[in-house]
């Protein structure tokens, strides 16, 4: 393929049928009108945690995929249409065998009494999850995480989602040290748990575009590591609205220019597809 941008590409999006503010037709409209030319809708899965209630999608989703169906009808022969889902290690449903390609990420932790905490709801849920789970322990919260975000990698996601989500509230270090041993060796033994032949690791810039932080996912310690493992990278917008289908991707490639990185790949109908960050 020739002409290949990382632009041409949008396949973390969400949309009204989960926590999205627009719907699946505005949405591929907006894609299209931006000139992305393989786009995806990566819908919320259910899962049972109480603060995911009007965040994920039911369990029944059979709406869902009969719009993102007519959707790939409307646009063929102009833009790729992907029906994809963002699976969560806490759902209650396995990967539907209908998706083009999955995202595999973790939002919410499981608790010791059945319960779960979320890691990205809001800084006063994440305070409640550290002491009522973890004994005000953040470290021992977010070696929880990695631990959740290990087991999802060793599925082979064909996306790893927001590897570092953990750091969304934690600007200014408010929660804990991001430079500490402890923090990074629980997150470089998640990230050496993803099989690089397999899985490719996004560069999201969706908690930019919601004003919670500066940078994109993942932190560049984390980007240098799945460098030196011969990983690839996707740029991800985590779309929530139809203005948002391309944010910080010039952000992104320079976040991942600086990690060493000077390639891309695009998700296409085809599979990935290698392209220049510029």
């Amino acid at each position: 393929m020739s002409g290949l941008i990382p632009a041409r590409c949008s396949v973390h999006t969400h949309t009204t049928f989960c926590d999205g503010r627009n719907s699946a037709a505005e949405m591929a409209a907006a894609a299209f009108a931006a000139g992305v030319k393989h786009y995806g809708f990566s819908g919320h899965i259910h899962t049972p945690c109480p603060s995911d209630v009007g965040i994920c999608m039911t369990a029944d989703m059979t709406d869902y995929c009969a719009e993102i169906l007519r959707l790939r009808e409307a646009y063929a022969d102009r833009m790729e249409i992907l029906l994809g889902i963002e699976w969560d290690l806490c759902s209650d449903l396995p990967v539907p065998d209908w998706a083009d390609y999955w995202i595999g990420s973790v939002h919410n932790l499981r608790t010791a009494a059945d319960g779960y905490c979320c890691v990205d709801w809001n800084a006063e849920e994440l305070a409640r999850g550290r002491d009522a789970c973890f004994g005000g322990d953040m470290e021992a919260m977010a070696e929880a995480y990695y631990a959740a975000v290990a087991e999802v990698a060793a599925l082979r996601p064909t996306i790893l989602g927001h590897v570092d989500l953990i750091t969304k509230l934690n600007a200014g270090g408010r929660f804990f040290d991001e430079a500490s041993k402890r923090y990074r060796v629980a997150a470089l033994d998640a990230l050496h748990r993803a099989d690089p032949a397999a899985t490719v690791l996004e560069i999201n810039t969706g908690a930019m575009a919601r004003g919670y932080r500066h940078t994109p996912y993942p932190a560049q310690f984390l980007l240098k590591e799945w460098k030196q493992m011969g990983g690839r990278i996707i740029l991800t917008a985590d779309a929530h609205s139809a203005d948002g289908v391309l944010y910080g991707y010039e952000a992104a490639a320079a976040w991942a220019e600086a990690a060493g990185f000077d390639r891309a790949v695009l998700l296409t109908a085809g599979g990935f597809a290698d392209c220049a960050l510029k």
